[in-house]
């Protein structure tokens, strides 16, 4: 099963090298097949040289421009256009998402589930210099969304996700011009009825530069989507689930439709 990374990043010069080679180190250890898409969201430093390097070094690693508009559901989206893996995992370029977790996630994606979530609040994870008005306020947006959802996994706003590509198709399409993507991937996940697995997983704060997350802009956006998503469950009658029949296979195994959506010939 080769897996994709998608890689957004802006004005990420001091931290795109050093992710990009702690990724790949991490994967060829493993024996993993990878390719690495890093979406250059509008930079107006030497993020994309700083890519190219890495690209003149390893073919398996690709660098994409959006070219417009910038935001990071953009770059998100841009790069789920773009890969070409059987599995997918969105990781941050600033340093702060842990490169064995997303070993962790492949084989999750591999064996036993559609969709690997990782938890940085369960027995397990571990946290570096996370800013405690932040803290408080994803624990607060967080509980809201188990709340409304039902839902035991207590971290569907980190970004660090990863899914088989068939989800990808599944959940489309997307919504989310900015960080609220990270809340629309993952309930749509959910609600039309795909697998997935939690993990405890390791986060830490980025090294350099500032992060582009403003919480002031962001609270209208986040409960747009998440009643958008709330709304689909609860008044669709089921119309975006996945097909009927469908179920979680292991990689390599026949799936339950081996093609189209299920119609008889």
């Amino acid at each position: 099963m080769k897996l994709s990374v998608v890689v957004p990043a802006r004005n990420e010069a001091g931290n795109i090298g050093p992710t990009l080679d702690g990724i790949r180190e991490r994967l060829q250890r493993e024996g993993i097949p990878y390719e690495i898409v890093v979406v250059d969201d509008g930079s107006s430093d030497t993020t994309a040289d700083e890519v190219q390097v890495r690209c003149a070094a390893d073919s398996r690693i690709r660098l994409v421009h959006n070219k417009g508009p910038h935001g990071f559901g953009y770059a998100v989206r841009c790069g789920l256009d773009a890969f070409e893996g059987d599995a997918v995992a969105i990781i941050m370029a600033d340093g702060s998402d842990n490169p064995d977790d997303l070993v962790r996630y492949y084989f999750i994606l591999r064996d036993r589930a559609e969709c690997a979530f990782g938890s940085r609040f369960m027995p397990g994870s571990r946290i570096e210099n996370y800013p405690k008005v932040k803290l408080v306020i994803n624990r607060f947006a967080n509980l809201f969304i188990r709340l409304l959802f039902g839902l035991q996994y207590n971290d569907v706003t980190n970004a660090f996700k990863a899914y088989r590509a068939a989800v990808i198709q599944g959940c489309r399409p997307f919504l989310s011009p900015h960080f609220n993507l990270t809340v629309e991937l993952p309930l749509k996940a959910i609600v039309r009825g795909y697998s997935y697995e939690v993990i405890s997983i390791s986060w830490r704060q980025r090294k350099r530069g500032a992060s582009l997350f403003q919480l002031k802009e962001m609270g209208t956006r986040y409960l747009f989507i998440v009643l958008y998503v709330w709304l689909e469950n609860h008044f669709t009658k089921g119309d975006y689930r996945r097909p009927v029949g469908e179920k979680f296979t292991p990689w390599g195994k026949p799936s339950s439709l081996s093609k189209g959506d299920g119609c008889s010939k």
